[in-house]
């Protein structure tokens, strides 16, 4: 996605809110993947010390990332593969087109990638006379709707079964109109269906990879339904298209990681397929040549402004592993869904990185789309502390005057009365009497000065009793060291 919209937040927040369908689909959230996560985790006695260890281990990878990275690239170079670094998307776009070019590709298959959405590689390929064909059932779905993805788990997350039944009927009009679609099963069959000859056709198979070990040169890829393999299997290309924080030490620590990964984004214990990936068929073996395989294999390593972030306080946001977990919890995005963000990445993790690699100016409303009521770090696999990075973006727009000015003074206002702890106990002494008298017979305010936002859809209830500093003061507590 080229031209992203997330200074558009709180517009498309409204439209998706106001959506009946939307609000439909999003429930599967409450009532799947909540528990499933939780049931997953709790079935394994380790996984807080899990958490632990992946936290850890990210931060040494971070710590040591050019080490990796080199380790890696020799290891695929041995091989027999190729890595290309891609400083930025543009770079990537090109790195990828040349590639196709070479295989002579006029079709590609492509499993699901979150970089090959970051660069907006389909649109691309198709511009230049390259078709590609999304695999996975849910970027398939919305390739044909001509969407963009809106979880990075389940990219149609956003579409209700009828929804897809109408997609198909409109696009598969080869097959008889009278064909039942009722039930979920049909709707994959029919999928796998159209799928299956563009494997063989695509001269180029192109995937993402969830880790990348430097110990072997290997990609990995995480899956459920094997689409992954029949794109980076039966082409005679296969291009990754991953970022530089993918990699991982070693296999071990593929292992550590992968216990994780399928727990925090789909409840599973393990996903039905977990794909290692080691360059290009062999001609000549132990066991003589490889039966299958791509006889070229290449990794496309994009930067895109992540380096810019090591041993800064953001660098914690790149030990994400794209698990989703964040957005299944969060309020917001039960609320709205993933496409009001307006890019790539949505959610709380979304509102890290888009400002991070797009410009806190070109994605303003992010930071501020979270109540900070922190389930997301709650439920991290690698424990990053999301409000904390959230309050980072707020703490930098207000200080290059992005923020409002309507916020910024009130947030002015009060800096000023919280200097000044006598003044400000008076004052808020003052207002708690104030409301209480202006307030309605039930105690309550339906319209109110500077809380139109609030009263236009929900009553303002009045301060009941004393301030919090009297009720804490009245405990025998202390305020500021005095009692």
């Amino acid at each position: 996605m080229l031209h992203p919209t997330s200074n558009a937040f709180s517009a498309e927040s409204t439209k998706a809110i106001a959506n009946p369908q939307l609000q439909e689909a999003l429930s599967v959230l409450r009532v799947q993947s909540i528990p499933n996560r939780l049931k997953a985790a709790s079935n394994l006695a380790e996984f807080e010390q899990l958490r632990d260890r992946a936290r850890d281990l990210k931060n040494h990878i971070l710590g040591h990332l050019d080490q990796y990275l080199l380790q890696f690239e020799a290891q695929v170079k041995a091989s027999g593969g190729e890595v290309h670094w891609c400083s930025d998307a543009e770079t990537a776009r090109q790195t990828v087109l040349r590639l196709c070019r070479e295989a002579g590709a006029k079709t590609v298959t492509k499993g699901k990638t979150m970089i090959g959405e970051e660069i907006g590689i389909n649109d691309f390929l198709e511009q230049n006379g390259i078709e590609p064909v999304e695999t996975d059932l849910g970027e398939y779905i919305i390739q044909l709707r001509k969407e963009i993805p809106s979880h990075i788990i389940g990219p149609a997350l956003h579409v209700t079964k009828r929804q897809v039944e109408e997609t198909f009927r409109e696009h598969h009009t080869d097959l008889d109109a009278a064909r039942s679609l009722e039930e979920p099963a049909a709707l994959m069959a029919e999928a796998r269906a159209k799928m299956r000859d563009r494997y063989f056709e695509a001269d180029v198979g192109i995937t993402g990879a969830n880790f990348l070990i430097a110990e072997t040169g290997s990609t990995v890829i995480v899956t459920n339904e094997g689409n992954g393999d029949l794109t980076q299997t039966l082409p005679k290309m296969h291009i990754a298209i991953t970022s530089i924080e993918k990699v991982v030490p070693t296999l071990d620590d593929a292992m550590t990681l992968l216990r994780l990964l399928p727990r925090s984004a789909t409840g599973q214990e393990l996903s039905v397929y977990v794909t290692f990936s080691t360059g290009p068929r062999r001609q000549s073996g132990p066991n003589g040549p490889d039966p299958d395989g791509p006889k070229a294999f290449h990794v496309v390593l994009l930067d895109n402004g992540r380096s810019a972030y090591l041993g800064t306080p953001m660098q914690e946001m790149l030990r994400c592993i794209r698990c989703g977990a964040c957005m299944d919890h969060c309020p917001v995005y039960h609320a709205v869904g993933g496409h009001a963000y307006g890019w790539v990445y949505p959610g709380p993790i979304g509102s890290i990185l888009t400002p991070a690699l797009l410009g806190v100016q070109n994605a303003e409303p992010l930071p501020n789309a979270s109540t900070l009521c922190g389930r997301c770090e709650s439920v991290c696999p690698v424990r990053i502390p999301i409000p904390k990075l959230l309050r980072h973006w707020r703490e930098e727009e207000f200080s290059r005057a992005i923020t409002p000015s309507t916020q910024r003074s009130g947030l002015g206002l009060w800096a000023w009365f919280a200097k000044r702890p006598s003044l400000y106990r008076l004052a808020t002494r003052w207002a708690v009497r104030v409301l209480r008298w202006g307030a309605g017979s039930d105690g309550k305010f339906t319209s109110l000065p500077l809380a139109g936002g609030w009263t236009k859809h929900r009553d303002f209830p009045a301060p009941q009793g004393k301030t919090f500093h009297d009720q804490w003061r009245a405990k025998g507590r202390s305020i500021g060291g005095k009692a």
